[in-house]
């Protein structure tokens, strides 16, 4: 059986400190943690199919390209009719 992660607060701080360096090289927002960052409302257009909003996230967005993709023959076509 895989052994639980347990969050040291010497790896915590390691963890910040190279943060803060990637984000002084790069610039804010370069780099994030999986969690921190606010989810945005975007505005939805309903796609007609109620599984596929609930997928989305509530539709499709509006004002956004939209790309599908996939392998061969598996709806890519049918679900942009």
């Amino acid at each position: 059986m895989a052994t639980p992660i347990t969050n040291s607060p010497e790896k915590e701080k390691a963890l910040n400190l190279v943060l803060k360096q990637i984000e002084r090289s790069f610039g804010k927002g370069a780099i994030m943690r999986l969690g921190d960052a606010t989810r945005m409302k975007v505005e939805t257009i309903r796609s007609g199919a109620i599984t596929l909003d609930l997928a989305l996230g509530g539709g499709l967005p509006k004002g956004r390209i939209i790309e599908i993709y996939g392998p061969e023959s598996s709806g890519k076509t049918t679900l942009a009719l």
